[in-house]
């Protein structure tokens, strides 16, 4: 049995780490075959392969997105990370000062057999969401 499923934290704290290497393979390799991303509106996104895609995509919108985590909470297999998100979105492929944004953020990582089953992210998304409608109009 891996280690991080004796230690649901350990699961929570490689896919935040992988996140933040921006690190498609590594994720991958974190999550259930059945993984399910839930954004603060309840939208759902299901499947490792789609949340692969979905990274991916994110990754490349804003190249330097970093997860900073302050605390953390374990009860049984749910492991719930405090702390901000930031970043900076990419325009024609540059980053710009001026594109850089922060947000509090809450996530909640269901852990099943060592591996991230359901994570769950409640954060405004109106810092990014802002400067994505400033670069489209």
């Amino acid at each position: 049995m891996p280690l991080s499923a004796e230690f649901p934290e350990f699961a929570a704290r490689a896919f935040v780490e992988a996140i933040n290497h921006r690190n498609i393979d590594e994720l991958a390799g974190l999550m259930t075959d059945d993984h399910v991303f839930i954004d603060c509106l309840g939208k759902r996104l299901e499947s490792r392969e789609k949340l692969m895609a979905a990274w991916e995509e994110y990754f490349q919108a804003v190249p330097d997105f970093e997860m900073v985590v302050d605390e953390t909470y374990v009860a049984g297999n749910v492991v719930v990370l405090l702390g901000h998100a930031h970043g900076t979105y990419a325009t024609e492929g540059k980053l710009l000062r001026e594109n850089e944004w922060k947000t509090p953020v809450i996530w909640r990582a269901r852990i099943r057999w060592g591996l991230v089953a359901e994570w769950s992210v409640c954060g405004s998304n109106d810092p990014l969401r802002h400067l994505m409608d400033k670069h489209r109009a």
